[in-house]
């Protein structure tokens, strides 16, 4: 299983609800990367999409507490048990968790790779990924050159858990 996100120097993610920035060429990688794959993400992450709807042309499953949860055009599950159960069916290669911070903790120690838009920059916020530069278990296995959007810089950096 696959982690992706965008994060600040920080390693926030998000605040209020809503990503930090919204970078062209970073939806453009997420949407090349997910496209066709497997994306578990929570139910709040969900409600932040357009009209609140899961991503076309991928399989969308969702985390929730609630039990009576569902939604239209994705499976919904609710634990990790219960998602570890239902992601039996597909390739791990192909299941990326896209957020947002209670489901990345949860499914972090399950994940093998990461695939991280680091922006150098500081933003307000109240949503953090694990730090995997802290985390000796965690090595940086590829990075893109240095890309710019407006003022801001940002790179694409590959990070895999060490064997």
């Amino acid at each position: 299983m696959k982690l992706i996100a965008a994060v600040d120097k920080n390693w926030a993610i998000g605040n209020r609800g809503e990503l930090l920035v919204r970078i062209p060429k970073d939806h453009k990688n997420f949407r090349e990367m997910t496209t066709g794959k497997v994306v578990v993400l929570g139910r709040k992450t969900l409600d932040t999409f357009p009209q609140g709807k899961p991503l076309e042309n991928r399989i969308n499953i969702i985390m929730s507490k609630d039990a009576g949860y569902s939604i239209k055009g994705a499976c919904v599950v609710h634990s990790a048990e219960e998602l570890l159960d239902e992601l039996k069916k597909y390739d791990s290669d192909d299941v990326y968790v896209i957020g947002g911070e209670s489901i990345f903790a949860q499914l972090f120690k399950y994940c093998d790779m990461a695939h991280i838009t680091k922006i150098d920059h500081e933003y307000e916020a109240d949503a953090y990924f694990p730090d995997l530069d802290a985390d000796p278990e965690w090595e940086v296995t590829g990075e893109s050159d240095e890309e710019t959007y407006f003022d801001l810089e940002y790179r694409f950096v590959r990070y895999e858990k060490k064997k």
